[in-house]
């Protein structure tokens, strides 16, 4: 099932999204985030094929609350869980950092997740209990572990709740240095391969974590959310992350964040 479903990304990707890129107009949404005909075209042909493999509804993010509501509520024992595109920002000013994700949930939790990127043709993947994979290398790439004074963290500012803690990671942040990309599928990812070290996000959607989160925990990453360290029982629709690849870094990087909240 893991392989169909990424042949079908690959498939709308080639299809869908990359005849569209930098040829598409933009237009915002009612909460002010971009979106194009490709989001639109990809959800679209992603609802079509995704049953076709396992037949369950599909959740998208260019769905109204109400039907993501109703298709949330409805569906405990299978939901398709994508994003068309995330990082549309980086899509339509030409910036290759950029994805189409994929999870099927099952009670709340991921059991699958496929996240790529066709710029970079990287295809990232994972089915619980089975291990995370980038092209067939398993995660993560690394074998060398960062100290926390060299450590990259994946930190998106803006999204934090507490004025303290977005104050203390700009003054006395424990880490080497910071990155915000714009596509918090593939932040996941990178955390997963070892190119990040840390993560931290104060409110994701949905389909922000449903397929990067059970990548990471199949690549031997840890987690939890601002709220609880039971990541998967926090708020559904906008859920932070305290993460980190390595066990030991994270235990270091989750009393930090818990400290200074």
């Amino acid at each position: 099932m893991l392989e169909q479903v990424m042949q079908v990304v690959r498939d709308v990707a080639r299809q869908e999204v990359m005849p569209r890129f930098l040829r598409v107009g933009k237009t915002r949404k009612d909460d002010g985030s971009l979106f194009t005909e490709a989001d639109m075209a990809c959800q679209q042909a992603l609802g079509e094929k995704l049953p076709a493999v396992l037949p369950h509804p599909v959740l998208g993010e260019e769905m109204t609350r109400e039907e993501q509501d109703a298709l949330w509520q409805g569906n405990p024992d299978g939901l398709w869980v994508v994003d068309p595109i995330d990082g549309t920002t980086n899509f339509v000013n030409g910036l290759p950092y950029f994805a189409i994700s994929v999870a099927l949930m099952v009670r709340g939790v991921s059991e699958l997740g496929v996240i790529y990127n066709p710029v970079s043709d990287e295809m990232f993947y994972a089915r619980r209990g089975q291990g995370a994979w980038l092209n067939q290398q398993r995660l993560p790439l690394k074998t060398t572990r960062n100290s926390m004074g060299d450590a990259i963290a994946a930190v998106e500012v803006k999204y934090l709740r507490s004025g303290k803690l977005a104050a203390r990671m700009s003054s006395v942040a424990p880490f080497g240095s910071q990155r915000s990309m714009g596509s918090s599928t593939l932040d996941w990812c990178f955390l997963a391969a070892g190119r990040y070290d840390l993560y931290l996000h104060g409110g994701q959607r949905l389909w922000d974590y449903a397929a990067g989160a059970v990548i990471l925990e199949e690549a031997g990453g840890r987690l939890a959310s601002l709220n609880t360290d039971d990541y998967w029982s926090d708020t559904v629709w906008k859920r932070s992350v305290i993460a980190a690849i390595d066990p030991e870094l994270y235990g270091h990087w989750h009393r930090w964040v818990r400290a200074n909240q």
